[in-house]
């Protein structure tokens, strides 16, 4: 009996696996099987804030030409599919109530419109400040506003801590579903030549030190799949994933845990960017709360300055408002499940957003009762992805997308399967190959790096 050979296997259905998945289903006519322990898009996709940004440092323009890229694709298929996975532009808010953060802000912009973000608009008068329309899933403004006028700040978005100094509005930027983006280009993908199997990925056979075949075991038992490509996009699993083709790669995972709570007095209007504060923090307590803290050194902690970056949005149709900080970032080789959270962290979560937002206090007694959950960011030391072939032939990496997973999957698939098919490979895509790590003057020049656009 012959075996059913497939073109490729795609071991992972999280985000990174289904956009590879369908970019080589789709664009090249490959014979896919998709393969995962669990079911597509349940360990660490549906974890993020699902978000997407066009807003990345240098010190080149690899990650930013990535995700334009990314987000180009995401907007033609937003158009395809009339919206259905929710794209919407409403950008991301960088606030300040410090001069000197507000006078670095500035400098990103300048530098991100010399990288390519687009432009740096200095608003000054209200009358030249355009709202994004959310409307359409096509962002109709790139670049960024740059405002410090206090009146034109507090009208337009008056939920703002009184004494923002600054605000940076990041324009190709937004929200979306990414179970609703991750379940269309499957059902797209298995329309054409794509199959999906449960099982879990144990090894390679190889003839002549290139793929033959992938064991995958499914109820216990071993069973060979015919082909000659493999693909790597198990999220978290990368470490482990690698070790079974006896492989490995400078990777670790860092744990992030992110919250929501109802906002019944709609504190954060439901057109609200993702807000993101750039100041450090010293939570809201009273005297008699700070000296209770400071009685313990199991609490005292909570009385230190926290650092910058709390963010949150609203989502969904409800009243829920999604709460983010990395203040605490525990790193491992390997992940751990289930996630273990600081019973804490939602009240820390909560406090820090009040300082952004003020109207947030008035839930802080009682605090209503928190949707708590987490996964993990895979990462590089640089925080670039690996994308491109590994050093056995046939086999290939869609992985460590360090918190941007969701919004780079669509180029990065695309990316991959231009590798896998030796289809001409844009300008960036040297920058994300796993060979970067035998380059000795990269893994110098890479210590000098001071960006690693993790918010």
């Amino acid at each position: 009996m012959t075996k059913k050979f497939y073109d490729v296997v795609v071991c992972g259905a999280g985000m990174a696996g289904i956009a590879t998945a369908y970019s080589l289903a789709i664009k090249f006519q490959k014979k896919v099987l998709l393969i995962d322990e669990g079911a597509p898009l349940s360990l660490t996709s549906d974890k993020s804030t699902e978000c997407y940004r066009n807003w990345w440092g240098g010190p080149d323009n690899a990650m930013l030409s990535l995700m334009n890229k990314s987000i180009s694709l995401m907007e033609e298929y937003a158009v395809e599919s009339n919206n259905s996975f929710l794209m919407r532009p409403h950008g991301y808010l960088f606030a300040t109530k410090n001069k000197n953060e507000a006078d670095q802000l500035y400098r990103q912009a300048k530098d991100a419109e010399i990288l390519g973000v687009g432009c740096l608009r200095e608003i000054t008068e209200f009358s030249k400040y355009k709202p994004n329309n959310v409307k359409s899933p096509i962002s109709e403004q790139d670049g960024s506003d740059f405002i410090t006028n206090k009146e034109i700040i507090k009208n337009l978005f008056p939920y703002l801590n009184k004494d923002t100094e600054a605000v940076l509005h990041v324009r190709r930027c937004g929200s979306l579903s990414a179970q609703q983006l991750g379940m269309y280009l499957l059902e797209k993908a298995r329309e054409k030549s794509c199959e999906f199997q449960a099982g879990k990925f144990t090894g390679i056979e190889t003839i002549g030190g290139k793929v033959s075949s992938v064991t995958i075991e499914q109820n216990g038992i071993e069973n060979p799949i015919a082909t000659d490509t493999l693909v790597l996009a198990p999220g978290p699993h990368l470490k482990k994933t690698l070790e079974k083709i006896g492989l490995d790669l400078p990777v670790q995972v860092e744990k992030h845990v992110k919250i929501s709570l109802p906002d019944t007095l709609n504190v954060v209007p439901r057109d609200t960017p993702l807000i993101i504060w750039n100041d450090p923090i010293e939570l809201p307590w009273t005297d008699e709360e700070k000296s209770h803290l400071a009685e313990s050194p199991e609490t005292e902690w909570l009385l230190k300055t926290f650092p910058p970056g709390v963010h949150g949005r609203p989502v969904g149709a409800g009243n829920q408002v999604l709460m983010y900080w990395t203040y605490d970032c525990e790193t491992s080789i390997y992940p751990e499940f289930p996630i273990v959270w600081d019973p804490y962290l939602p009240d820390v979560t909560l406090r820090g957003m009040a300082v952004m937002v003020p109207g947030l206090e008035n839930y802080f007694d009682p605090m209503p009762r928190p949707y708590v959950d987490g996964g993990y960011y895979t990462k590089t030391e640089e925080n670039r992805p690996l994308i491109g072939p590994l050093k056995i032939p046939g086999t290939f990496v869609c992985g460590a997308f360090s918190g941007f997973g969701i919004m780079s999957a669509c180029g990065a698939g695309e990316l991959l399967a231009q590798h896998i098919t030796n289809a001409d490979l844009p300008d960036y895509a040297d920058a994300f190959l796993p060979s970067r790590y035998e380059d000795p003057l990269y893994l110098k020049e890479i210590k000098k790096w001071v960006v690693d656009g993790q918010l």
